[in-house]
């Protein structure tokens, strides 16, 4: 029988992390070797767990994930990183795949589909979820972007962009309407828009949709 590949998993939300690890485990060839919650002190973390393969979600607190990916690279080379985000722009993945990622995918994908990469990524190839690989040419063990960059964002217009800037700003629609001057009933229209557009109904994960995109900073 094969040696399972090993998994040190990184997620901030506890109910997430603790059903990850649980599915994960229940598959012969993984074994979960830690479940944290944010990634500083990771090369510590490394050299007691040894994993083959980081699970690393996108949306941490603390240092960009990316800057813990290329440290956890710089100390093994050989780990294999993938991916987990409630987000998917053209700039994240292009970030991903900067830092040589093995694997990316979205939180709206069955987790049987994070196992797909995982057992990917132990075996020395890549896997990107579905909705990833629509943005990206994958080959068996490199990637890239398939166009130049283009996100969500794109689908909006200008007055929507700059609406949902405002939004993400923490003005309430009637200050949007003053400071555009347009109606609150306008502003209300752009904001269904925006939501319909984007497939996002919470002002928070707008305001975080907007960081992502850079319209704003955090």
């Amino acid at each position: 029988m094969s040696v399972p590949v090993s998994v040190l998993l990184i997620d901030d939300h506890a109910l997430v992390r603790d059903a990850l690890a649980r599915r994960l485990q229940e598959e012969p060839d993984i074994r979960v070797v830690g479940a944290l919650a944010d990634a500083r002190d990771i090369l510590d973390r490394l050299r007691e767990l040894s994993p083959d393969v980081l699970v690393l979600d996108i949306d941490l607190p603390g240092p960009s994930p990316f800057d813990a990916a290329r440290l956890a690279k710089s100390h093994d080379p050989g780990l294999r990183i993938v991916f987990l985000s409630a987000y998917l722009t053209d700039q994240l993945v292009e970030a991903a795949l900067a830092v040589q990622a093995s694997g990316y995918v979205t939180k709206a994908q069955p987790i049987d589909t994070l196992v797909k990469a995982i057992r990917a990524a132990g075996r020395g190839r890549i896997y990107f979820s579905p909705d990833v690989q629509a943005r990206i040419v994958v080959g068996e063990r490199t990637a890239h972007l398939s166009c130049e960059p283009c996100t969500r964002s794109d689908l909006l217009t200008d007055r929507e962009r700059e609406v949902l800037r405002q939004i993400a700003l923490g003005m309430a629609k009637k200050q949007v309407a003053l400071e555009l001057g347009i109606s609150v009933k306008t502003v209300d229209r752009h904001c269904t828009h925006i939501m319909e557009k984007l497939g996002i109904h919470d002002r928070v994960q707008l305001t975080h949709f907007a960081i992502r995109e850079g319209l704003v900073r955090p």
